[in-house]
């Protein structure tokens, strides 16, 4: 029997930080060499990664990176795509849209020291230079007792445990068998950004509030569903099902950021999934409504203002990027 490559995933479920950078960038394929200079650099990134964490090691530091849908030949250099990987696809509701922006790497940079965050991307964005060009690069911060800037605990539908993580949220060879060796300890990985509406929602009294959410504000207890064909709760919406009924979840870590001084409030959404149909059904039923036209009210307060799709491979395929 052949021996199996061993997989190392990268840590997509790493601890939840005080503080975070999502960073996203586009290859700059007009400077020579860009492409060489990204899978360099992205084959080096355990080696980077263990110069900061080596700081502080009860930091929790971690950077998980994704790679998007355009880019992921050209980044690989030809290997095989895993299934589900495809650019993020606008969803159009009767009132809210969920648009795409683009990006070819995503760099999901954590710690419990803002100053380690800080100094992974400085040593980074040297190793890069002129072969991106940033997109958006999003300071996060953990609010209060993992609570977003609407006030209410964010994150509760997580799945808890290594083994419903990893059932969760890591790729199998048996989920992708064309593409195992390269898509097998990955995870997809959607991210978006949303702007808050703070004085529309603080204008809303608190029992509103909880009936938006779906969940009570100060102790976080869900509440009973909707009747069928009412206006389901965001908890509800963003609960997915298959048709034999099993519910799947993903791992969200979101973070908190803003600029009180220029009235920005927001919080970045980034959701790990094993498979990226879930996610992709869970914006659905978000945008579009169950039934159709009955939106997620949540989206009457947050806007969106980014939406992109990437894959996270193994730590051990991005370390295999520099071989040739």
């Amino acid at each position: 029997m052949a021996s199996r490559v061993p997989i190392e995933p990268q840590r997509v479920d790493a601890p939840l930080t005080q503080s975070a950078t999502f960073l996203v960038v586009s290859i700059n394929h007009s400077r020579a060499g860009a492409v060489k200079t990204v899978r360099t650099t992205l084959a080096r990134l355990a080696d980077l990664s263990k110069n900061v964490a080596i700081r502080d090691l009860a930091a929790s530091f971690a950077c998980t990176v994704g790679i998007g849908s355009e880019a992921w030949e050209s980044v690989t250099g030809g290997l095989a795509r895993p299934a589900e990987l495809r650019p993020f696809t606008p969803i159009r509701g009767a009132v809210h849209t969920a648009i795409a922006t683009p990006g070819d790497l995503l760099f999901h940079i954590r710690a419990d020291r803002r100053d380690l965050c800080f100094e992974f991307e400085r040593q980074l964005m040297d190793l890069l230079g002129d072969a991106v060009a940033v997109v958006d690069d999003t300071i996060g911060f953990r609010y209060f007792d993992v609570r977003d800037l609407l006030g209410f605990v964010d994150g509760t539908a997580n799945p808890v445990g290594t083994t419903a993580v990893d059932h969760s949220i890591l790729v199998t060879q048996q989920d992708d068998p064309a593409a195992a060796a390269v898509a097998a300890g990955g995870s997809y990985v959607v991210v978006q950004k949303y702007l808050h509406d703070l004085p529309a929602w603080r204008a809303l009294s608190t029992e509103r509030q909880e009936a938006v959410i779906g969940r009570t504000k100060l102790d976080n207890i869900e509440l009973d569903d909707a009747p069928a064909g009412a206006q389901a709760a965001h908890k509800t919406l963003a609960t997915v099902q298959d048709d034999d009924g099993t519910e799947h979840s993903i791992l969200r870590d979101n973070m908190s950021f803003g600029n009180p001084a220029a009235g920005q409030f927001g919080t970045y959404f980034i959701g790990y999934s094993r498979r990226l149909w879930v996610v992709e059904k869970m914006l659905n039923r978000m945008f579009v409504g169950v039934p159709a036209g009955l939106h997620d009210r949540i989206l009457d307060f947050s806007t969106p203002v980014t939406g992109t799709t990437f894959f996270a491979p193994a730590a051990s395929v991005l370390a295999g990027l520099d071989s040739d």
